[in-house]
């Protein structure tokens, strides 16, 4: 009837066991499961309670089972209950680990020579101690012939390749946060996606300076070639972001709206460009040439020049028919 491990034992390891399993099992992404579905807490609750009612009828059982023995064996099983609980396995451990001697048989390995009532035991090296010098010198011989002898790479390189690592996550990490687009990285979003949100956004906050086709109001026009601050995808997010002129230009809108919105809304800006708007209002600022486009070809001015000498023959014989 008596088991061996108590009871303040077992329900608290089969508590955090089935704790752990339900972690395992359920999918809850960076958070705790029973964080992210807070049933699980009324699930782990359950099944506290399910262990004690089953330590509770244990006990009832064994109660019982008690009542019906002898008076002998009641009282072999009392003294069983007495005795204190003992990790035999864990002592047996120590016991190999140490090998040390009680002090009962310490005079067995007594040394002779005593000082001012001093006794010297001749213990043997703990063997835990032992194997952990073993470990060392096992670890000294693979340190030296990896790093001394092979010398396949140093810290130095070791340093240079974890760095490397570490900015192709950083890079990966950029790559899916939007959020942290800045002026400097944000590209053109080609998405429909992207671009209906950007979309969506503008109708909802521009269309009172810009019209809701980008022909402009009070607004400048965005479906010519002519930018004030300057076009482009990053000239248009760090406009939208930071306001435009001082005193007579638009709010900065980082405020209100976030990175990851304003790239949305600035790519959709850039496909109003080529539009025909219904009441396009006249151009301002200059005609904006973006840097990084590739150069046109000069096909037009080299056919000009291929046929500048045939007009001028042409010329010439016009000429010399009119003096004949």
């Amino acid at each position: 009837m008596s088991t061996k491990t108590p009871w303040w034992i077992r329900v608290p390891v089969l508590f955090f066991l089935i704790f752990g399993l339900m972690e395992f099992f359920i999918d809850s992404g960076d958070k705790p499961a029973i964080i992210e579905y807070p049933i699980t807490q009324f699930f782990m609750l359950l099944v506290l309670m399910i262990l004690i009612a089953i330590e509770l009828i244990l006990a009832s059982i064994e109660n019982i089972m008690f009542q019906t023995l002898s008076e002998e064996g009641k009282e072999r099983y009392l003294e069983a209950k007495d005795k204190k609980f003992e990790w035999t396995w864990a002592k047996n451990l120590m016991k190999r680990l140490t090998k040390s001697r009680s002090i009962e048989r310490e005079g067995e390995i007594v040394l002779d020579h005593n000082y001012d009532g001093i006794r010297e035991l001749d213990n043997v090296l703990p063997p835990w101690w032992v194997y952990l010098f073993y470990a060392t010198i096992v670890f000294a011989v693979v340190y030296l012939v990896r790093f001394h002898v092979i010398g396949e790479y140093d810290q130095e390189l070791e340093y240079e390749q974890e760095v490397a690592a570490a900015q192709l996550a950083i890079e990966e990490y950029k790559r899916t946060a939007k959020d942290l687009v800045d002026a400097s990285t944000v590209e053109f979003l080609s998405d429909e996606s992207d671009l209906a949100a950007g979309e969506k956004i503008f109708q909802a906050n521009c269309v009172a300076c810009h019209m809701a086709d980008g022909g402009g109001g009070i607004g400048p026009n965005l479906t010519d070639k002519h930018w004030i601050l300057g076009g482009g995808i990053k000239n248009i997010f760090t406009t939208i972001s930071e306001g435009g002129r001082d005193g007579k230009g638009m709010i900065a809108w980082k405020q209100t709206l976030k990175p990851a919105e304003m790239a949305q809304v600035a790519s959709y800006v850039i496909t109003l460009g080529g539009t025909t708007p219904a009441n396009p209002k006249e151009p301002e600022g200059e005609i904006w040439v973006d840097p990084d486009a590739p150069e046109e070809s000069n096909g037009t001015e080299s056919e000009t020049e291929g046929t500048a000498p045939e007009e001028m023959e042409q010329a010439v014989d016009s000429t010399e028919v009119a003096m004949n």
